[in-house]
């Protein structure tokens, strides 16, 4: 006679919950690196999940079985339109943490169409010798600069809104002073992906993932399914009586949303950066999405989200110990019809 078992994992991770739908579709982000380069850079970038394809690489990865060899890798496509930085905002310390203690708002292109985003937007055409001057008194109380940047949706090929995404992005790199003059300078021109990061390197994806709606305890969180022949004329997909108090101090499953969570995924490596999207578009297009049309980025893997969904690409926050001087060498890249 078989041994009952009478213990059994937690059902779910704790370090995700509350499992709630996310607030938006573009998620903020909440932590940002600290990172040395020579130059300041944006320290993030949004772009639109295309889909996934595979390619065949050289494994550059050292201490591997497969080092030296082609190896299958499935990749992600994501195309990333040029975005232009509306404004610069400055950051003061306080006991209370960070508070703004400035902006400079540039005039955007009308082709930005940024109205349809921020209906009240009252700019200037740009920064003046006497905001200049004022920058440089309060130069000593600034403490972190960032960039309100707008992405440019309507020049993808697979998505049909016109309306502005915008996001904020630390600057990272250089010295104070250097960031200061970076964040006026690019004020209204497009920046490029490429401008931010690099082939080869790591990166964390920030978006929201696939939504499943309210669904049970078996799917949700996978728990044994009761005998449906035996005593249980209440319901065979779902858990016993619980009482709340029971519940807080000791989490049990419950049915809930699943899906459409805010979620990061760390270290993804850049394959690829290209401004010609015929050279990754398959044959037939990307299934609900399209074609590419603007600059896009191949990542190692899979990411979470639907095709059309937006992602903010962020420099890692917690890079692994190797770092890699280049990108793998590619000898196939999968073009064949995904449908």
């Amino acid at each position: 006679m078989a041994r009952r078992k009478w213990s059994a994992p937690r059902r779910g991770s704790l370090g995700v919950r509350p499992r709630k739908r996310a607030a938006e579709f573009v998620p903020s982000v909440r932590a940002w690196p600290e990172v040395t380069l020579g130059s300041p850079k944006p320290l993030a970038f949004l772009g639109y999940k295309v889909g996934m394809t595979h390619v065949i690489l050289v494994d550059d990865r050292p201490g591997r079985p497969t080092y030296g060899q082609e190896i299958f890798v499935p990749v992600t496509v994501v195309e990333t339109p040029p975005m232009i930085p509306l404004a610069a905002r400055f950051y003061e310390a306080t006991v209370a943490g960070l508070k703004t203690l400035t902006e400079v708002w540039t005039r955007p292109p009308e082709e930005l169409e940024i109205h349809r985003r921020i209906k009240t937007l009252s700019v200037t055409a740009g920064a003046s010798e006497e905001t200049l001057k004022k920058l440089e008194e309060m130069r000593d109380s600034i403490a972190r600069v960032s960039l309100i940047m707008a992405s440019q949706p309507k020049l993808t090929g697979g998505l049909s809104k016109k309306v502005p995404d915008v996001i904020e992005v630390k600057l990272g790199g250089g010295d104070l002073k250097t960031q200061i003059e970076y964040a006026v300078s690019v004020l209204g021109k497009p920046l490029r992906v490429s401008d931010v990061f690099s082939v080869g390197q790591f990166i964390d994806v920030i978006g929201v993932t696939k939504g499943k709606g309210f669904q049970g305890v078996i799917k949700r969180f996978g728990v044994r399914e009761l005998p449906k022949w035996h005593k249980h004329r209440k319901g065979h997909r779902r858990i016993g009586a619980r009482s709340p108090a029971f519940g807080a101090i000791s989490p049990v499953p419950q049915p809930g949303q699943m899906g459409f969570h805010r979620r990061t995924e760390y270290n993804k490596r850049i394959l690829i950066i290209g401004d010609d999207g015929s050279k990754i578009t398959p044959v037939g297009s990307f299934p609900h999405y399209g074609q590419v049309r603007t600059d896009y980025i191949v990542l190692a893997g899979s990411v979470q989200g639907t095709p059309k969904r937006p992602l903010v690409l962020r420099w890692p926050i917690r890079p692994p110990s190797w770092v890699p001087d280049k990108a793998p060498k590619i000898v196939y890249i999968s073009l064949e019809s995904k449908i």
